[in-house]
């Protein structure tokens, strides 16, 4: 039996201890190879649009161009290719405008020997990855709208819109929407139209940002 193709990982930091030290962690795991090094914003984006990678994990403060300002043009050029944001910061509002500008998900550093293979194998899978400080202010602002009368998650779109998004953002493909939902592929492929056009939207990431933000997946 073949061996699984190894997984490319470019590496943005301008510390060099903190690249060799991320990627120490992740060799750790035989498929993770660290293929890539960036030293800047602006070097991060340029590599991960010309190189041959598939994940790319950027440090949030950087020079040249920030580690949001990086996502938000990689997430522009490369759409689908997931991202991971390592950061000192535990307050959950740079989580928020993290996964607002693009990120896949948000990793703390002091953190990162626990949480940092988890958050690449959810990415990877195309599952968002959320730690836990997030997670509880998630929680909260679900049950604040609660409070409120609100419907969480319902915003401009039906309600057979809303379950189609949140399958969506769970990583589910046309064929196995339609089978969940007992619904042909085309009617998906008109929902998905419908979703993408309601939200000035144009692909799967910015699909599972507004899943997030909307409480469609479930904190």
């Amino acid at each position: 039996m073949p061996a699984p193709s190894p997984i490319r990982i470019l590496v943005a930091d301008d510390f060099a201890v903190v690249r060799e030290g991320v990627k120490a962690l992740l060799e750790r795991q035989a498929d993770l190879h660290v293929t890539v090094f960036a030293v800047d914003g602006m070097d991060a984006v340029e590599k991960a649009t010309t190189a041959d990678v598939d994940l790319v994990i950027l440090d949030i403060a950087m020079p040249k161009l920030t580690g949001l300002q990086a996502v938000r043009e990689i997430a522009r050029r490369r759409p689908d290719l997931p991202i991971l944001l390592l950061s000192m910061h535990a307050d959950e509002q740079y989580f928020f405008q993290a996964v607002a500008a693009g990120a896949s998900g948000y990793v703390l550093k002091q953190q990162a020997d626990r949480d940092i293979i988890a958050a690449c194998r959810a990415v990877l899978r195309g599952e968002p990855f959320i730690y836990p400080p997030a997670l509880g202010a998630l929680m909260r602002r679900y049950l604040e709208q609660l409070k409120r009368g609100d419907q969480p998650g319902r915003g401009p779109l039906t309600q057979r819109e809303n379950e189609v998004v949140k399958l969506i953002a769970e990583g589910h493909n046309t064929h196995e929407i339609a089978d969940l939902l007992t619904i042909s592929a085309k009617t998906v492929e008109r929902h998905r139209a419908n979703i993408l056009g309601k939200l000035g939207m144009r692909d799967r990431v910015g699909v599972t940002r507004y899943a997030i933000r909307s409480g469609l997946i479930e904190p």
